[in-house]
């Protein structure tokens, strides 16, 4: 095996499960003799000696009543994990009672790695679960879902080398009844070299810009062309090395018609022109025909892809929900990564989206943009021109 492949065929072996850190910590002790993995490739690693220590971090009632959440006061922060290291999180479950019909919106999930004081992860809770328009739905996928009946679940790999830090920020005006919390971690003898930081990324347009009012037929596509990306839906940008694992997106209309046709643009490296260029929204979240038509449009929940969630698709007030996973093949970048989609074809529609970017990177990455307002990221139709009308400046 070469040295270029050996990490990333590592990192997946990872996200599998047990395989991870197993591996991790087997190389770390130095294995060796017919136990070691590679003499039975045969036999799971999940049938083999592990050498970690497993550990939960939960909600329980401390007084061992029944009790087993907390409670969280309009604007109060509740710390749920905290832990030195070296560790891997490897499976989050929220699930919560709350006063506000909003609250998947106004509850703010950050995580810090190793002591830093601003996180790498700050999401609103519905958006990280891939529930980014505030609403609950049953859906299962590869790194997360949402079970019955309101189950929050992320299965995502989250090494840390000495510590790691989670908290729920309620930015409600109305209190949390109830946050359960099930964080499922081990403690592990030493991380390789290799192994990266888990980054989540929260983003909004409400509305974007459009570059027409023509968004009744896609825009003229004779005439509208945009290869430099400058307009583009921005779902992360960051500095450093690692690889992108994908997105989630939940999509408003604020117009009628198929919300689609923008391609997704990814910068590597390089922030001049894109390196890699898809072919249309539908296409990159693996669907495909405007996933069906406004008629025949039906909802679907991959392994890696999924657009589990729609709601009176190609009207103005119709709702998705998508997700796309790079577990196949993770994009990778040395410097800069700068991951964008057209929000219609060259941008020409001016409708809503929501998105959070998951990524691994060789170190923890804070320098994100300022999050914006609970109240502006409460998904609400706005007014756009028609076709025929004048575009405001």
């Amino acid at each position: 095996m070469s040295s270029e492949t050996a990490p990333r065929r590592g990192f997946l072996q990872r996200l599998a499960g047990l395989a991870g850190v197993s591996a991790a910590a087997s190389s770390a002790s130095a294995q060796t003799g017919p136990s070691a993995a590679g003499d039975y490739p045969f036999l799971p690693r999940y049938a083999r000696a592990q050498n970690y220590r497993s550990l939960k971090q939960s909600s329980f009632d401390r007084t061992g009543g029944n009790a087993d959440s907390w409670p969280i006061a309009a604007g109060a922060t509740r710390e749920l994990f905290a832990s030195e290291g070296p560790g891997v999180i490897t499976h989050i479950w929220f699930t919560i009672a709350a006063q506000s019909s909003n609250h998947l919106k106004e509850i703010v999930i950050r995580i810090y790695w190793d002591g830093q004081a601003k996180p790498s992860v700050e999401v609103p809770v519905g958006d990280f679960f891939g529930l980014n328009l505030g609403q609950y739905f049953v859906y299962q996928s590869a790194f997360l879902n949402c079970s019955s009946v309101k189950a929050l679940n992320c299965y995502f790999a989250m090494p840390f080398r000495r510590s790691a830090r989670i908290t729920a920020t309620n930015e409600s005006a109305r209190g949390v009844g109830a946050f359960y919390s099930n964080i499922d971690y081990q403690i592990v003898p030493a991380l390789p070299d290799e192994v990266l930081y888990f980054h989540a990324q929260y983003r909004q347009g409400t509305p974007n810009k459009p570059t027409t009012n023509d968004w009744r037929t896609n825009g003229d596509a004779d005439k509208l062309k945009n290869l430099d990306g400058k307009d583009n839906y921005v779902f992360a940008e960051t500095r450093g090395r690692g690889h992108l694992m994908g997105v989630t997106l939940g999509v408003l209309q604020n117009q009628d018609y198929w919300m689609g046709e923008g391609d997704e643009m990814v910068f590597v490296d390089d922030e001049s022109h894109p390196v890699i260029t898809g072919t249309g929204t539908e296409d990159y979240f693996n669907g495909a025909w405007d996933f069906g038509g406004r008629d025949d449009a039906v909802p679907f929940a991959h392994l890696y892809n999924g657009a589990p969630f729609m709601v009176d698709p190609e009207r103005a007030g119709g709702r998705y929900c998508l997700y796309r996973w790079h577990a196949d093949n993770p994009i990778t970048f040395n410097s800069y990564l700068k991951y964008t989609i057209e929000h219609g074809h060259a941008n020409h529609r001016a409708d809503n989206y929501f998105s959070v970017a998951y990524w691994y990177q060789a170190g923890p990455y804070t320098d994100f943009p300022i999050l914006p307002p609970a109240e502006s990221r409460i998904p609400r139709l706005k007014a756009v021109p028609g076709p025929g009308t004048a575009q405001p400046a």
